[in-house]
């Protein structure tokens, strides 16, 4: 038996539609199933709700009904325990979420029976100075002025040795995943998500050097807030804490990537073509 946990943006009405059935099958085929966040509410099936708490590693297969971001809180939720994510596409981009939603029962099936691959993508890990627990994301971690009208000032250090000051907007600090998000707005370079990388991307920078720069999965950077002004820290959209001056934060490539299911191998240049509306000669 393989246990379940399912997440539904509960604001896709599709989404909702889709998955009050996807659950009764995943039971009725002898399997077991857990909601998380309100998913549970919106199918009327509290008896299948557990909280954020309760994540661990007991599940075998984790499932968005939604776009790219119930990706992203999936991973966020159960990315540290190693489970495999499945994201059924009912948004727009779709660059994460690679299952189609007439074919949702057909591949939950082909993942019960083995017949699936797993892609392993890289994720960040920050930790804040004056805390203690790390956070991590999968596409990216920005540091951005809270001024309007203003820039922030931010040093980097790379490795324990001073690389450069940038007068910005925001540094944008990305995986190979997170170079087709915020990063490619930015005008940052687009990257292979299997690669192993730290993407350095300024945001309307004030300076001569307003290049992005692709490191090291192994560097180590340090980015301090310059005075004079604070700056917050958003990780995969989501501002997580704010910065004051002389503070600074951590970035490292996170010890354990998330694992996506995926079928048929890498198609990470056709999806680049969809997206783009690239066509062939």
């Amino acid at each position: 038996m393989t246990r379940v946990a399912a997440f539904i943006n509960t604001k896709r009405q599709e989404a909702v539609d889709l998955a009050g059935g996807l659950i009764d099958w995943i039971e009725s085929a002898g399997h077991s199933c857990v909601l998380i966040g309100d998913s549970a509410a919106a199918i009327n099936r509290e008896d299948l709700a557990i909280s954020e708490e309760e994540i661990n590693d007991s599940i075998d297969l984790a499932v968005t009904l939604g776009g790219d971001g119930s990706i992203l809180y999936m991973v966020r939720e159960v990315g540290d325990y190693g489970v495999p994510v499945m994201g059924i596409n009912l948004g727009r981009m779709g660059y994460l979420s690679a299952v189609e939603p007439k074919l949702a029962q057909k591949r939950i099936q082909e993942f019960f029976e083995g017949k699936h691959n797993i892609e392993e993508r890289m994720r960040l890990e920050i930790l804040i100075e004056g805390e203690t627990n790390p956070l991590r994301g999968l596409n990216e971690a920005v540091i951005e002025k809270v001024d309007t009208g203003r820039t922030v000032r931010l040093g980097l250090d790379i490795n324990d040795d001073f690389f450069t000051s940038y007068a910005t907007d925001g540094l944008i600090i990305a995986t190979p995943t997170g170079s087709t998000a915020y990063s490619l707005s930015a005008r940052g370079p687009i990257i292979d998500p299997m690669h192993q990388a730290l993407l350095l991307t300024p945001v309307a920078p004030h300076s001569l050097f307003d290049r992005a720069v692709v490191l090291s999965p192994d560097d180590n950077l340090r980015i301090q807030v310059l005075p004079d002004c604070d700056a917050s820290i958003a990780l995969d959209g989501h501002i997580v804490s704010q910065l004051e001056v002389g503070q600074s934060l951590i970035c490292t490539a996170a010890e354990k990537p998330a694992r996506l299911v995926s079928f048929g191998g890498n198609n990470f240049h056709r999806v680049l073509k969809e997206k783009f509306g690239l066509s062939d000669r």
